[in-house]
């Protein structure tokens, strides 16, 4: 279980710094700069993330997400699973009218003009002024709320403007054949005890995966809580 202290230390890191980093995961900064012909330090790190879901696909939400931090500290309060799985579309919905929104931000700027990775931050803090505090706090409101009624990470299921970003870019990794980090279960080691199901943080059915010979799942985060909670070793992470 040592790999998933390090993973709740990751997370709780995260969240903490989350007053200086939040502006470099804001969706409105990227139209904002945009409308500027600026590039933005979010829309970097979206880029970014992109990029490292090639290899590692959603690792990110699953290790340093400051969101994922925050969800996972409501666990202590309700556990419950995601009940109802149309909510993973909703973000898709968000996240194609948000690029829109992008698209008509830099062409009514006529395009690129600059890079500033540091945009609307002080010094590279983001909640370092009233308006910051409390547009922190009022992200941090929403996820708690989500998290609480909807379910576990109840905001990564329907609002999460990254993971979009980061499924991209499993489904092009998959069809380059690139090696990544990913699940493999071996179905014959299986006693079919559905703890992985109680550990998965995404609600995800993985005794079915596991039976069925296949992990794909565009909502598994890789946390590896089914791998280290598996009392017979049917799962494996793996990178190859």
């Amino acid at each position: 279980m040592k790999r998933q202290k390090l993973r709740s230390f990751l997370l709780l890191l995260s969240f903490l710094l989350f007053p200086i980093t939040l502006f470099y995961f804001s969706p409105y900064l990227i139209i904002q700069g945009g409308a500027a012909g600026i590039i933005t330090g979010s829309f970097l790190t979206f880029a970014g993330l992109f990029f490292f879901s090639l290899f590692f696909g959603r690792a990110f939400c699953g290790w340093l997400c400051p969101a994922g931090g925050l969800q996972e500290c409501c666990f202590t309060v309700t556990d419950k699973p995601i009940k109802n799985k149309k909510l993973n579309r909703l973000k898709y919905v968000i996240w194609v009218l948000w690029l829109l929104g992008i698209a008509a931000a830099f062409f009514s700027a006529g395009g690129i003009h600059s890079i500033d990775f540091f945009y609307m931050t002080d010094h590279g803090i983001s909640a370092s002024s009233l308006p910051g505090l409390v547009i922190y706090f009022g992200i941090i409101t929403l996820v708690t709320v989500l998290a609480l009624t909807l379910g576990k990470r109840g905001m990564c299921h329907s609002i999460c403007w990254m993971a979009p970003f980061m499924v991209l870019g499993v489904k092009v990794k998959d069809r380059l054949h690139l090696p990544s980090l990913h699940l493999r279960p071996a179905p014959d080691k299986c006693v079919n005890c559905r703890l992985c199901n109680k550990k998965c943080p995404m609600s995800l059915e993985v005794h079915t995966m596991v039976a069925a010979g296949s992990m794909k799942n565009t909502e598994c985060i890789l946390c590896g809580e089914c791998v280290d909670s598996c009392p017979k070793k049917a799962i494996t992470l793996t990178f190859n």
